[in-house]
């Protein structure tokens, strides 16, 4: 133990001093630069910035390898990271070639790792052959989810480390150790970005870092409800429910309005709540991050239980469609004066 307590320092600081050294040579050689004075409704940085963090973070997460579980997700997880970086890098990647590198980096880490969710729980079952194609399509599906959230400095990466600490805390009760070191030296990756990263931006994450953090967490979660009877699906959902339900309901609000899915707009839940209650970049991550806490780690108390999990979801679903409904009120009438 006090060894791995070693392994996480140094996956901490190594990821951490890899921020930096990115963030110098992006400015000096001119690439992987957000640029603020242009018309997207998702900017919201007021300079010119690194979006390359995933780089010290996959830096970091290499230290997997030493362990024989973590090797097998290493190649996966590098196919997950190459699907955003080369966007982050040229801007020209087509979205079709996205989503194949993409399937295939979840498919890599369902057969290399042996992660197959085939009971849904409740007395659910499904087929093997279904089982693997949910399996791949709710990584792939996670992956974007959590690019999605990547809206404001500490958000995407802030709902990571919740979910990674919900997870570890499991992975201890059911005695999945290597699991859990995996989770920690993720952990320990993604806080040597948060610090650089929160509250100032001085890095951001990337199409690459956030694909790479919603493949790994996707992973994990799959694995654990795979492997461990004592975990309900229902658990997983409710810990990756913030992701997963901005991207449901996104797909849901556009579609009514006759709008792609696929084409970015200003009204996900982070951005109203960033215009009508904080008005403030870092704010905006610590209100979401402390009001998604509660539906993250509880279910770590109920892991097994399926019913409260469940229950938890659709608290959190209530929840969030009141806010984004008051909210919407609440611009609309603003508009309107």
């Amino acid at each position: 133990m006090f060894e791995s307590k070693w392994v996480y320092i140094g996956v901490f600081f190594l990821s951490w001093t890899m921020q930096f050294l990115v963030i110098r040579l992006s400015h000096r050689y001119n690439f992987f630069i957000d640029r603020h004075k242009t018309n997207e409704p998702q900017k919201f940085h007021t300079s010119a910035t690194p979006r390359s963090g995933g780089i010290g973070i996959l830096t970091g997460i290499l230290f997997l390898a030493a362990t024989p579980l973590g090797w097998k997700i290493i190649f996966s997880l590098l196919l997950a990271f190459f699907s955003g970086i080369f966007e982050d890098f040229h801007r020209s990647i087509k979205p079709k070639t996205r989503l194949v590198l993409q399937l295939i980096a979840g498919a890599a880490g369902v057969f290399l790792t042996h992660s197959v969710v085939s009971y849904l729980g409740m007395g659910i079952y499904l087929p093997y052959w279904l089982a693997v194609l949910f399996s791949i399509f709710s990584i792939v599906g996670l992956m974007n989810a959590v690019n999605i959230i990547d809206g404001f400095n500490g958000l995407a990466s802030g709902i990571t480390l919740l979910i990674l600490l919900s997870f570890g805390i499991t992975s201890q009760n059911v005695g999945e150790d290597e699991l859990l070191h995996i989770i920690m030296i993720v952990a320990a990756a993604v806080i040597g970005f948060f610090v650089v990263n929160f509250p100032k931006g001085k890095i951001f994450l990337g199409d690459g870092g956030a694909y790479m953090l919603g493949f790994i967490v996707a992973l994990i979660g799959i694995f654990l409800a795979g492997h461990s009877t004592h975990v309900s699906p229902w658990y997983i959902l409710a810990v990756l429910i913030y992701p997963v339900w901005e991207v449901l309901f996104s797909i849901y609000r556009k579609s009514r309005a006759g709008h792609s899915p696929l084409q970015p707009d200003a009204y996900h839940l982070h951005m109203l709540i960033y215009r009508h209650i904080t008005q403030n970049n870092p704010k905006t991550a610590v209100f979401i991050v402390l009001g998604c806490s509660p539906f993250i780690l509880l279910p770590a108390l109920y892991a097994h239980n399926s019913m409260a999990n469940a229950a938890t979801v659709l608290l959190f679903i209530s929840c969030y469609v009141f806010l984004y409904h008051t909210l919407r009120k609440k611009e609309t009438a603003a508009y309107a004066k």
